[in-house]
């Protein structure tokens, strides 16, 4: 007879941030190697069955995020702020991009963990973006030392309204490669395709709906169909990612990869998000900002799509599968081309649940 498998509860908060949801952690409260904590996060989520069945996710890659918390020693921020990927079937688990919708929840879980007490109405909190450096100030709705969740706020792809959460994002170009052009140009050639590869935030690779034979205003699910467009952008993104420096690309979520066209509902520029090898469903607030600021840039593919804000502060107001984002882009025009300070958004996020998450004990003993 088998021995009985005991488990190992790991204590979580979890919650929805943006349009992404997923567990939230004390770093503290999980194993410190790499490969210990990727096999205990892939139990968590329940990686490897498409439909997450063994575990918390929910089947789709904005619910198989994860976020690791702790107190930072970092002179300017408070919390660091560590994310990992998992895939939804794979069994892997990524730790090169960060998350902004799951940023969202980074304040708010923060002072629901008691890493950091609430101040006032309003609570100001730095985050250190462990995975790209980046810095990011977070301005939650507080009241008697507790979080406030309900609001009149509303963001396309979540029903309801809740409190909002602003984020200032600083810090963001070349995070990940360590420039705004990786390439050195703003605009390469792969496979016939014309893209702009660009870090802002997170990694990406854009090109024009058009140039691979679609609108830009299809649903998520008539482009996840339609099997022949990804294998094409597949095959762009692999070579754009090596041209980026970015490595192992076949087995990374980075660079992602965005398409772009005509406005048609009123906003900006219409985009669509790719995770990679699904469409987002909505918009990720990372990939809002590199989209965002390919707009700004002149000679990038999104070069005559849009008229040029040359005023400071620019709302570019990204049109998406669910609805439209705003991006406030703070950047400074010069000879040589655009400079980005900071970028702002307006997110919300909600506790849904908090206890223990029980993992195999022969996956962690604890």
């Amino acid at each position: 007879m088998a021995a009985a498998m005991t488990q190992t509860g790991i204590p979580f908060w979890f919650m929805r941030g943006g349009t992404s949801r997923g567990p939230y952690f004390r770093r503290a409260d999980l194993p410190q190697d790499l490969e210990t904590l990727a096999g205990v996060l892939v139990a968590v989520v329940g990686s490897g069955h498409p439909l997450n069945i063994d575990g918390i996710g929910g089947g789709n890659a904005v619910t198989t995020k994860v976020a690791m918390l702790s107190r930072s020693h970092d002179g300017w921020a408070d919390i660091d702020y560590f994310f990992a990927q998992v895939s939804v079937e794979d069994g892997t688990v990524d730790f090169k991009p960060t998350c902004g919708n799951i940023l969202t929840g980074v304040g708010p879980a923060a002072i629901e963990m008691g890493l950091i007490e609430a101040t006032g109405r309003e609570t100001a909190i730095n985050i250190r973006a462990v995975n790209t450096g980046a810095r990011v100030v977070a301005r939650v709705q507080t009241e008697g030392g507790q979080v406030i969740y309900g609001g009149d706020i509303a963001i396309d792809g979540v029903p309801g309204t809740a409190a909002p959460v602003g984020l200032q994002f600083m810090d963001t170009v070349g995070g990940a490669t360590g420039a705004l052009l990786p390439t050195g140009n703003l605009i390469d050639r792969f496979d016939g395709i014309d893209v702009t590869c660009m870090d802002v935030a997170m990694p990406l690779v854009i090109a024009r709906a058009d140039n691979f034979g679609v609108t830009g205003y299809e649903s998520a699910a008539e482009l996840d169909e339609n099997r022949d467009f990804f294998a094409r952008m597949e095959a762009v993104r692999l070579q754009a990612g090596a041209a980026m420096g970015i490595k192992d690309v076949a087995n990374s979520v980075t660079p992602k990869f965005g398409l772009l066209a005509p406005a048609r509902d009123g906003g900006t520029i219409a985009t669509r998000y790719f995770m990679p090898w699904k469409t987002h469903p909505t918009m990720a607030v990372t990939g809002a900002q590199c989209l965002a600021s390919c707009v700004l840039t002149p000679g990038s593919v999104a070069d005559g799509m849009v008229p040029t804000p040359n005023h400071t502060p620019a709302k570019i107001t990204l049109e998406h599968a669910s609805g439209q984002i705003d991006v406030l882009v703070d950047f400074e025009i010069g000879a040589d081309g655009i400079a980005l300070r900071s970028a702002g958004l307006v997110r919300t996020a909600r506790l849904l649940a908090r206890g223990e998450v029980m993992v195999p004990g022969d996956i962690w003993k604890g």
